[in-house]
């Protein structure tokens, strides 16, 4: 699809009740194109007042008859239907991502639209697999009576998904297609700086037939709309991905109102390589661990523990490849990393490296953001040989910045991996299946790979420890986060 093409049919208004609509106060604002930094539309800013909105519209839609008693097979058709549609507009959908988000286009449709109609497939299938208990109790009065109970899983009701802007699009359905397959009505907020798939994700699940009401997409900034949707009395859960920082906020919240959360947040995760580790694995997977999305990913191996003895030859292969990625436009095709999401970004990563060099860190490779069109940052490789207490090794830099330390003996690495608030993933690297296995139990982290990084499944549950977040995304687990647990006592 070409970009004038794109430009020229893109929705940029909220969908709630199955249409299009303005913000009341009339008021826009601006999304970008973090590539060249030029302005690709003017979307609105939702407040309270849309929020409200929104919000009636769900709860409409979720206690008609039509979604509330819906058969569960039609959910499944709905989301299989819905799954099918974003592969029909698949490069739509992609070439959104990019000149939203800033990825390459062929890994937008792999991941971002792929992976959607993946998770959606996989989550349709749950709708007719949730299930209750048939219990024998042993209640024993009054005598001659009779007691039996049952358990049932019901729809918790109204959601308010509010996801970020690393993965628009993908994050979006990891929200709403559990949501929608326990039964439950969706209201979603985008990130400020990526809202345009949200919308069209919510077009088409119109098209696909899930009622008005359904899912409703706000678009409007944290600090106001967000903050609307969390603390707005007839929402029933709260999903949110995104900073520990505003994660704690909307805990603080959602414990104030004694309202249902989930809570998948910041990331510092380690890798962890161990002296059998063949170095060209090591740098490759290191490598991959980070520079991955440019960086932007919550679970990014970001901070690298290499034994001593190796230390030299993986930092120099994993500067060597740093300094070797194609800067450029996800539309290109020679682009190997695109740009951080937005100017604020770029200004706070490269903030952060300054702020590392100062603190004694080697840089080996990068260090610098682009001081011409786009929000890009080089790809960047920190040495703390002498374990200096940087920032960068603490902090959650969310982009390419990458530091390296090396360790003595494996209970010191471990010791340091575990040093951190955060604990949402870490990977080990070793040919060892018992060493594999004895660091998989130590380190404390909601995901641990080993001898790869950064994949994840939807059967396989995803969240962190710490303040890395509060529930699980995914698989089994996620079907608990959707719905309540009702009891039912008979007596004959």
């Amino acid at each position: 699809m070409q970009v004038k093409e794109l430009l020229a049919n893109i929705r940029t208004k909220m969908f709630v009740g199955g249409r299009f609509v303005d913000a009341h106060s009339g008021k826009t604002f601006a999304v970008f194109n973090p590539a060249t930094g030029a302005e690709i539309a003017q979307v609105p800013e939702g407040d309270a007042e849309d929020v409200a909105g929104a919000i009636a519209s769900a709860r409409t839609a979720f206690e008609s008859n039509e979604w509330r008693r819906m058969a569960p097979a039609t959910r499944e058709r709905l989301l299989l239907k819905l799954a099918d549609l974003i592969e029909q507009h698949g490069d739509e959908l992609a070439a959104l991502e990019t000149l939203n988000q800033g990825k390459q286009f062929g890994f937008a449709k792999m991941l971002e639209v792929g992976g959607s109609a993946q998770w959606l497939r996989y989550m349709a299938g749950w709708a007719t697999k949730i299930e209750g208990s048939t219990l024998d109790l042993s209640i024993g009065f009054p005598p001659g009576v009779q007691y039996q109970g049952s358990t049932r899983r019901v729809p918790v009701g109204v959601v308010a998904a509010i996801v970020p802007w690393n993965f628009p699009l993908l994050m979006a359905v990891w929200k709403i297609a559990p949501a929608l397959a326990c039964g439950c009505t969706v209201v979603l907020k985008p990130a400020e700086e990526t809202p345009l798939t949200a919308i069209r994700l919510a077009e088409l699940a119109f098209e696909a037939g899930f009622p008005a009401g359904v899912l409703n997409v706000v678009t409007g900034q944290g600090e106001t709309a967000g903050a609307a949707l969390v603390r707005h009395p007839d929402i029933d859960k709260v999903t949110f991905t995104g900073s520990t920082e505003v994660g704690r906020i909307i805990g603080a919240q959602c414990g104030r109102d004694i309202r249902r959360v989930s809570l998948e947040l910041g990331g510092k995760s380690p890798v962890i390589v161990l002296d059998d580790c063949d170095p060209r694995k090591a740098i490759e997977g290191a490598a991959n661990a980070i520079f991955f999305n440019h960086g932007q990913v919550c679970t990014a191996g970001s901070r690298l523990y290499l034994p001593r003895s190796k230390f030299s030859e993986i930092v120099g292969g994993v500067a060597a490849i740093a300094d070797s990625l194609v800067l450029g436009s996800g539309f290109e095709e020679t682009t190997q990393m695109g740009p951080l999401v937005s100017a604020r970004h770029r200004d706070k990563v490269a903030g952060m490296i300054a702020e590392g060099r100062a603190q004694g860190g080697e840089i080996v490779a990068g260090g610098r953001a682009f001081d011409g069109e786009g929000f890009f940052v080089r790809p960047t490789v920190v040495a703390n040989e002498r374990r200096k207490p940087l920032s960068l090794v603490n902090e959650e830099v969310f982009g390419p910045v990458l530091v390296a330390m090396p360790y003595d003996d494996i209970d010191e690495a471990v010791h340091a991996a575990n040093t951190s608030e955060y604990g949402l993933g870490a990977s080990v690297w070793t040919n060892q299946l018992d060493s594999a296995l004895r660091l998989t139990d130590r380190i404390e982290a909601g995901t641990v790979w080993v001898n790869t990084h950064n994949m994840l499944d939807p059967a396989m549950p995803f969240g962190g420890f710490k303040s890395s977040g509060v529930g699980r995304e995914h698989g089994r687990a996620i079907i608990d986060a959707y719905t309540e647990t009702k009891s039912i006592c008979f007596a004959y």
